[in-house]
């Protein structure tokens, strides 16, 4: 800190002589051992065993340690000295509000204690000066450099107490970078856990990642646990002019993922699965595989993977699927291309309704006689393996997804 204070200018107006500094200044430990009893006494945040044994002794040296200061202050106004001992007062206060700010503290109480200080201080001060035969005007004056003074010191500790605050913000903020980037990385446990406590970041049994455009962000972060987790890292979006943020919201798991998706109406987002917190990594990988494959449809609101678990997994292995596809379709492979086609709509659809005619006619928009040549032709096509489990199931798999129509 710098001092720019003029504490030490205007008490050269102030003439104390050294029989009156010289009582004020054994006065001093009754001044600040009754100074701390009524903080402790009046200041609700000190009560309760805050200022007691060590602690209040430091306070009452602190007490002791400032009144002395001024007092040099005044003793030392004649004498035209650059090293004002102002500084170190002012570096005392400044590193009490940083504490103060360090033991979870508001500045409320530590203004709260200056003033019940100030108050005592002076009131047991000018009972001194008063009784020294000091002059009423004299009295004032002192009255008003004391209150000055104090000001100083108070403001000096503003500035310590914003500071740390800025500081620990600062410090807390790149811890829970950290902590989100080894999460969405994969680390072992042990390492997360060293990390969360780092950040003083309570662990959660679940977490969920949600991917969503980063101009939604904070309208979405306002709606979610404040120990939700945001990755500072940007991911390419749906849009090449949109970038999309990372969120690790915290348990949203069972019940509670509905809740979560109505919390993002409007928004495109896709939700990865709840994972216990310290595999959330899978969590992002999949909402991340969602995302490369456009998963749901344009404008109808968050992507849940729970609800694309098939296309996920039929997308992990892109050509074993078409090879997969080949050998199960390779009965129609002799057909024209539009007759294929047909067949291989019709026998999906039938394997999903399992086999009930009339469902097959409605999702096809055709004749129910239709659907009934079609698979006639089908069983024609592949005998007794339409009713091999094996065949049966590479056939499902096969037509997960609708086949294109050709050319």
């Amino acid at each position: 800190m710098s001092d720019e204070s003029g504490a030490s200018r205007p008490a050269a107006h102030l003439e104390l002589d050294e029989r009156v500094a010289s009582r004020l200044r054994d006065h001093l430990p009754v001044v600040a051992e009754r100074t701390v009893s009524a903080i402790i006494a009046e200041v609700p945040a000190y009560s309760g065993g805050a200022l007691t044994g060590a602690m209040r002794q430091k306070i009452e040296n602190a007490v002791r340690i400032a009144l002395g200061t001024f007092l040099q202050l005044i003793e030392g106004a004649q004498i035209v000295d650059p090293s004002t001992p102002l500084a170190p007062a002012l570096e005392a206060a400044y590193a009490l509000g940083s504490g103060e700010a360090r033991s979870g503290r508001s500045m409320d109480a530590l203004l709260a204690a200056y003033r019940v200080g100030a108050r005592v201080a002076w009131r047991e001060v000018s009972t001194t000066t008063v009784r020294a035969g000091l002059a009423a005007e004299t009295v004032a004056e002192f009255a008003e450099l004391m209150f000055a003074y104090i000001d100083e010191l108070s403001a000096a500790s503003v500035a310590g107490h914003a500071d740390e605050l800025a500081s620990a913000s600062r410090v807390r903020r790149r811890e829970l970078e950290r902590l989100t980037q080894q999460l969405l990385a994969g680390e072992p446990e042990e390492i997360l856990r060293r990390s969360a406590e780092r950040a003083d970041w309570p662990l959660p049994q679940t977490l969920t990642v949600v991917l969503l455009p980063r101009r939604n962000l904070r309208a979405v972060l306002a709606l979610l646990s404040p120990h939700t987790l945001e990755s500072g890292e940007d991911l390419p979006g749906m849009d090449p002019a949109e970038e999309l943020a990372v969120l690790l919201v915290p348990d949203m798991h069972g019940g509670r993922r509905r809740q979560l998706t109505r919390l993002l109406p409007g928004h495109r987002a896709v939700l990865g699965p709840a994972r216990p917190w310290h595999r959330v990594a899978t969590s992002y990988q999949r909402a991340t595989r969602a995302l490369a494959l456009g998963l749901g449809e344009p404008d109808a609101g968050p992507v849940d993977t729970e609800q694309h678990l098939a296309e996920l997994l039929l997308s992990m292995d892109p050509e074993a699927l078409a090879d997969l596809r080949t050998q199960a379709l390779r009965p129609l492979a002799s057909l024209p291309p539009a007759t294929a086609h047909r067949l291989a709509e019709t026998l999906r659809s039938w394997l999903l309704h399992q086999g009930r005619r009339d469902d097959v006619a409605a999702d096809l928009f055709v004749h129910p006689q239709t659907v009934r040549y079609r698979m006639g032709k089908l069983r024609e096509l592949y005998g007794d393996r339409l009713h091999d489990p094996a065949t049966v199931l590479d056939l499902t798999l096969a037509l997960a997804v609708p086949p294109a129509p050709p050319g």
